[in-house]
């Protein structure tokens, strides 16, 4: 991953770090790095991440998509 953290160490347990990590991601992350991600848990959450209106638009039609198909 080429993103550069503020911290030595992630710790991905707790879940503000979790939330805080998805977050990068799916902003700065490349699409290998957000392909590691799991979608169930970019669902649960999407509605409590900072995230630029694009990128929530992108992934909420995704989402949406996604269980309409499932």
């Amino acid at each position: 991953m080429y993103i550069v953290w503020s911290k030595d160490q992630i710790d991905l347990s707790d879940p503000f770090q979790r939330s805080w990590y998805i977050q990068q991601v799916l902003t700065h992350g490349r699409a290998e790095d957000i392909r590691a991600l799991n979608l169930d848990e970019i669902a649960a959450v999407l509605d409590d991440i900072l995230l630029p209106e694009d990128v929530r638009s992108l992934w909420q039609c995704f989402l949406e998509r996604r269980h309409a198909e499932g």
